[in-house]
């Protein structure tokens, strides 16, 4: 049996992560419903206000869901929100078994959608492929129990460590295929961020550049405390297209911020003290906005500034076959450093992925 039910919540899983991106403010769930050996329904949350995993599941499987066991890639719900709670469908339906990957930690079920159904006569079992089902849901399990985003910093490099050449051109720095799935990554995350040092020297659009169905763009996250970004750079020509949030001290100019925001830029000035924007501040504010992922592609000060503050959750690292040399050329990394090599930012685990040429450490912090 336990070997059946790894097989299924495999399956759950995967039907999950068709939804990444998607479901915020809510999590990415699967489900499949057995019976006799027999998938006769599945299914996963599409977005946020839409009928959840479970649901979709019951309704594919109809009356053969009596008796059946049901997969599921969280704890079904147990509180009204803009749908009815799962538990109470899938009571109603008649499963017999309810297989669990992981409890929620959203403190309106945390348990008790679990509870409910053991209440009801439903055998339970939680914890079957929990640590993928973690993974699965890294952006909601942060999101859900601080406030804040899931934060990814995202940066390519050549063999010697730099990110441009000395007269500051950076493209490109890896391949075709490696520049693809930053742009998959984009289609994922909720929000991109860069500071106004990026958007002045290569005035990207920052968008998602791919021929592929349900292609969504990113909200833009720019950090600009003195308000310099630029009228006519693209960032500010597209902003109706594609929702851009500027962030800037609340010393900057009035007049200047009123000019941007009648171009659709929507501008958050927050308390600054010296040059760089408080970047808890700005987290908190981006979750207040239902953000829960972010993926930071600024230079070597925002990536610093980032890892000084213990921000960052989760790195995607291009290494190219390349050397620029150059005692001018820029890092991934600026700010003061660590003083002794036993301060370095390790990470916990990680990946390593080819990408033709280049190399892509994925990995994990503290």
């Amino acid at each position: 049996m336990f070997d059946d039910d790894n097989k299924y919540m495999k399956r759950a899983l995967n039907l999950a992560r068709r939804a990444q991106g998607r479901t915020s403010p809510n999590p990415i769930v699967g489900a499949v419903l057995v019976k006799d050996g027999e998938v006769v329904g599945e299914g996963y949350h599409l977005r946020a206000g839409r009928p959840h995993a479970e649901i979709n599941a019951l309704n594919q499987a109809g009356e053969q869901a009596r008796d059946a066991t049901l997969y599921v890639t969280l704890e079904p719900c147990s509180h009204y929100g803009k749908t009815p709670p799962c538990v109470d469908a899938v009571i109603a339906a008649g499963v017999k078994r309810v297989v669990v990957a992981i409890l929620d930690p959203n403190p309106r079920v945390a348990g008790q959608g679990v509870n409910r159904l053991r209440k009801a006569g439903i055998e339970v079992r939680v914890g079957v492929l929990e640590e993928e089902a973690r993974r699965n849901n890294e952006f909601f399990f942060k999101y859900i129990t601080w406030g804040i985003p899931f934060v990814t910093l995202k940066s390519a490099m050549t063999l010697d460590g730099k990110i441009a050449t000395y007269t500051g051109d950076s493209r490109w720095v890896t391949g075709e295929d490696s520049r693809r799935f930053v742009h998959q990554l984009r289609n994922v995350y909720d929000a991109i961020l860069v500071g106004i040092g990026t958007v002045i020297k290569d005035d990207p659009l920052l968008n998602t550049r791919l021929e592929v169905e349900g292609r969504r763009d990113p909200v833009r996250v720019i950090l600009d405390e003195k308000l310099q970004l630029p009228l006519d750079s693209q960032i500010a020509a597209s902003a109706a297209q594609q929702s851009t949030l500027v962030f800037t001290s609340n010393q900057a100019s009035e007049e200047r911020a009123a000019l941007l925001e009648d171009r659709g830029i929507k501008v958050i000035a927050i308390d600054s003290d010296g040059d760089k924007l408080p970047l808890d501040v700005v987290l908190k504010a981006l979750g207040k906005r239902e953000i829960m992922s972010l993926l930071v592609e600024g230079g070597g000060q925002v990536n610093a500034s980032f890892l000084e503050a213990g921000l960052v959750d989760k790195v995607y690292w291009f290494i190219a076959p390349k050397l620029c040399g150059g005692n001018r050329a820029p890092s991934p990394v600026g700010g003061r450093g660590v003083a002794r090599m036993a301060e370095a930012v390790r990470l916990t685990s990680y990946n390593i992925d080819r990408f033709q040429e280049d190399i892509l450490i994925t990995g994990y912090l503290s």
